[in-house]
């Protein structure tokens, strides 16, 4: 069974490294990891966004399952290409498994970015606009993918010291998709 490993793992300066890291966990539990950067990409090519695309969509599709880091990247919230990504096998009925090194809610994390008041019952940012508020970890269209397509978000009871590098949540997911994947 092939899993297609989603997140912003791709951006960090040992990116290969942890790459290897997951696709071994994966191995160790009778799965195949697919892992975004195993794809074969000219970045000096004037289509090497499209290339990179392309074939991370066909490593989905070749994939059984996903298993995303939804862990905060660059914000408050996960990346928006991971989030694709789980949108992408949702709608394509895969089986969707995520996890986040920060187990705050998305209210309490917005707040280290900017103001958070509550003004009529409500939560607003500093523009005034609402902030979603359900006491989830992100927002509520990840989580309930999430929750019809797999399993909840995987989430430690503290945030490890290192978010990044900490793959605890990640090797919970792997053996959550390997009792659901193998067994079947």
């Amino acid at each position: 069974m092939k899993i297609y490993l989603a997140g912003p793992d791709v951006f960090l300066p040992d990116a290969v490294e942890i790459g290897r890291q997951k696709t071994a966990t994966c191995a160790a539990h009778g799965l195949t990891g697919l892992y975004p950067l195993d794809n074969v990409i000219d970045l000096s090519a004037p289509d090497a966004s499209r290339q990179i695309f392309c074939g991370n969509e066909a490593m989905m599709d070749e994939a059984d399952a996903i298993i995303a880091n939804l862990t905060p990247f660059r914000g408050a919230g996960a990346d928006p290409g991971t989030v694709y990504e789980l949108g992408y096998m949702a709608g394509r009925r895969k089986f969707c498994l995520a996890y986040s090194n920060d187990p705050a809610t998305y209210a309490d994390r917005l707040s280290r970015f900017m103001t958070v008041t509550t003004e009529d019952g409500r939560l607003v940012d500093a523009q005034g606009l609402t902030v979603e508020d359900f006491g989830l970890v992100d927002n509520l269209m990840m989580i309930h993918a999430l929750e019809l397509h797999g399993g909840p978000l995987v989430t430690p009871a503290k945030q490890p010291i290192d978010v990044w590098r900490d793959l605890t949540a990640f090797e919970a997911c792997v053996r959550m998709a390997a009792a659901r994947l193998i067994a079947t």
